[in-house]
């Protein structure tokens, strides 16, 4: 799926998400948080990140706040600054 995200220093960006049922948290891959110079702030406590095989991801110690627009619907979150091995977005969803 494709979403339309907007940085909390005002960058326009357009993304890959992954819509994830699993996933309880929303993430977003370091690697394009870093090329992208999208701000980030440390969390005051940190969590481990596991896959669908319950193998270990990562750790979380930093999020980026950021709007996020799909189909015209718009969201103000912080997501989870992470590995996602080439996808840009996983959506966590209920």
């Amino acid at each position: 799926m494709q979403a339309d995200i907007k940085t909390k220093n005002g960058k326009k960006l357009k993304v890959k998400a992954l819509v994830d049922s699993g996933c309880t948290h929303m993430g977003i891959n370091e690697q394009l948080v870093k090329d992208r110079r999208i701000q980030m702030k440390l969390i005051n406590f940190s969590f481990e990140v596991f896959n669908a095989d319950r193998m270990k991801n990562g750790e979380v110690i930093k999020v980026a706040s950021l709007e996020i627009e799909i189909n015209r619907h718009k969201e103000t979150l912080e997501a989870a600054v992470i590995d996602l091995n080439g996808t840009d977005m996983f959506l966590g969803h209920n």
